[in-house]
């Protein structure tokens, strides 16, 4: 259970980021970190889900990011003919490569911030 919640926290902060960046932020921040911290939401959401280590799941969410970027590249809203402009929105409609780069980079941090969580974990175990 403490699991889910730290996942729960860390959710809702990176939630609450990205709503933010999405209204107020402009240039670096939205165009970057906003596509760094989808893969790290997508992930903390799915941890909440499933709390114990599921060993491929960061490089699942990484590649279901660059999945959805290729997507994006072939134009699937259009051939779809998908009129929603907040699903348009969230599947994309434009490709960058660059957005592949930030998602291996919010890869990167979830890895990282697995490792530290493991790490406070066994210090906990410890005391």
């Amino acid at each position: 259970m403490k699991k889910r919640i730290l996942y729960l926290i860390a959710f809702i902060i990176l939630v609450g980021i990205e709503v933010l960046i999405g209204k107020f932020a402009h240039g670096f921040v939205r165009g970057y970190v906003g596509d760094m911290l989808v893969v790290m939401v997508i992930y903390t959401y799915i941890r909440i889900i499933i709390p114990e280590k599921f060993p491929w799941l960061s490089a699942a969410v990484f590649l279901f990011a660059v999945f959805v970027e290729i997507m994006q590249g072939i134009n699937i809203v259009d051939k779809l003919n998908i009129t929603n402009e907040n699903v348009r929105i969230a599947i994309g409609t434009k490709f960058d490569l660059s957005d592949i780069l930030c998602y291996a980079v919010g890869f990167m941090v979830t890895e990282v911030y697995e490792i530290l969580i493991r790490k406070f974990a066994k210090r906990r175990e410890g005391k």
